[in-house]
């Protein structure tokens, strides 16, 4: 278990000025060579407490697991949603990942009047909003929507494994390891690869 759990203290600060549906926003596989990067969403209920919430990449897998159980069976709402790699390849990582943020907040029953982002501006958005620089690991509303997204996106790369096995999608989760990077280099790029994420190391071994 991690050892830096997220606090509620910012989304009890905007409560006391009038805020009362508060949703964290987060995205995962930001720096991966495949698969969608993917954004969650999460409102949590102010009387439902769940402990142990903090950035999912200073959780164990079964931590997050759990957890995840725990925040979709208890937020006010939640959603997840996706920018697969072609559009990271026609927009760009940071517009795609903006996208699919976005695409979370639209999806959220009932809309929040205040969304936290970890680190960055959602363009677009009709309610209010904050982004927090280091948000995953100081808010616990976002730290929530990162263990939703992590968990959902970890979940989408072991089916990519099942479908095509050649590239380990189950271990790495389609991030650049050396094992990941020798399977490029043996098979070439998938369905499920970025085009645009090009390792130099690999740049005489693609086509």
């Amino acid at each position: 278990m991690a050892k830096t759990r997220a606090r509620r203290t910012t989304e009890n600060l905007y409560r006391r000025f009038g805020f009362s549906l508060i949703a964290g926003v987060d995205e995962v596989g930001r720096g991966c060579l495949a698969g969608p990067v993917l954004a969650g969403a999460v409102i949590l209920h102010p009387d439902r407490h769940i402990p142990g919430l903090a950035d999912s990449k200073l959780l164990s897998a079964d931590a997050r697991e759990r957890l995840y159980d725990q925040i979709t069976a208890r937020a006010i709402a939640w959603a997840v949603a996706s920018a697969d790699p072609r559009e990271i390849d026609r927009d760009n990582i940071h517009r795609a990942s903006l996208h699919a943020m976005a695409r979370a907040v639209a999806a959220l029953t009932p809309q929040p009047d205040l969304v936290l982002v970890d680190a960055f501006r959602i363009e677009g958005l009709r309610m209010a909003q904050r982004g927090l620089v280091g948000g995953d690991r100081r808010s616990a509303v976002i730290a929530a929507a990162s263990i939703v997204a992590k968990v959902t996106r970890d979940r989408l790369m072991d089916d990519l494994h099942r479908t095509d096995s050649r590239y380990g999608f189950d271990r790495h989760k389609g991030y650049a390891t050396p094992a990941h990077l020798e399977a490029v280099a043996k098979h070439g790029y998938s369905e499920a690869h970025r085009r645009s994420f090009r390792p130099a190391t690999l740049f005489d071994t693609l086509d």
